[in-house]
């Protein structure tokens, strides 16, 4: 797979003063993958993602996507490289509807002025991302009376709406998500996860932290995982839960992977 049709990752360094927060971290992400960055608190993936994103400027190396660096590029001109995030703390309008969430930011329709109406703004597109993330029914909901789980799956939604409806090639999209089942419930992070494992399908790349470890083994292709603000550990789910390292240092020596596979079939 040539460099313009991954996510790269190169020599990645965060420093704060002394403190080493990442140092010198490599990967790649063929698109369309489905990947988890994962480690224990202070290993570096929240500075490590927040580089990512564009949130904290690295002390050094490079991020490129499609062969092109995305250092010093704002959040829109990312997003018009097909480039998108969620947050862990969901981040939606509350005082609109799910469909006026989705309406407000679709990329591509015309520029919002004061005397439009948001509802007449494109509401098949809109509708068909939230059926896509299950939110049919709540369409017409305002945000405010929504469970969390749907804000979250909302978000996602929105998060695909700002990307541009690209020549019809989902991998021209990445997708950043920060933590996607934070503050859910199991059910919830089954959903949720059904939802990011459904996007990933259709050839979106997905990179994503998290702590839940049932939404990272039986969901991501591959797993990453930084400690004390290194890569040490980088494969398909069941080497890296074999990892001597990791077990030791993470996940622990108990650790068993069939019942999260099972969670999610």
């Amino acid at each position: 797979m040539s460099d313009e049709q991954t996510l790269q990752v190169k020599g990645l360094a965060k420093h704060f003063g002394g403190v080493r927060a990442l140092d010198g971290v490599h990967f790649s992400v063929p698109a369309g993958q489905c990947v988890a960055l994962i480690g224990p608190n202070g290993a570096g993936k929240s500075t490590c993602f927040a580089c990512l994103a564009g949130q904290q400027v690295p002390t050094a190396g490079d991020v490129l996507w499609q062969g092109q660096s995305l250092l010093g590029k704002a959040p829109a001109e990312r997003q018009r490289l097909g480039v998108a995030r969620t947050f862990q703390v969901a981040q939606t309008f509350e005082a609109l509807t799910v469909l006026q969430n989705i309406q407000l930011v679709l990329r591509g329709a015309a520029p919002l002025v004061w005397w439009d109406q948001l509802d007449r703004r494109q509401p098949e597109r809109a509708m068909h991302l939230a059926a896509q993330a299950g939110l049919q029914p709540l369409a017409h909901h305002t945000v405010a009376d929504l469970p969390y789980g749907a804000k979250k799956r909302l978000e996602l939604a929105m998060a695909l709406a700002g990307l541009p409806e690209t020549a019809a090639d989902p991998s021209g999209a990445l997708l950043l998500l920060d933590e996607p089942a934070a503050g859910l419930a199991l059910a919830e992070r089954a959903d949720m996860m059904a939802l990011v494992r459904q996007v990933a399908s259709q050839g979106v790349t997905v990179l994503y932290t998290e702590h839940n470890m049932d939404a990272v083994f039986g969901v991501a292709e591959r797993v990453l995982v930084l400690m004390q603000g290194r890569l040490v550990a980088d494969g398909l789910p069941e080497a890296v839960a074999q990892d001597s390292q990791v077990r030791e240092r993470y996940l622990g020596k108990d650790f068993e992977m069939k019942g999260l596979l099972d969670a999610h079939r």
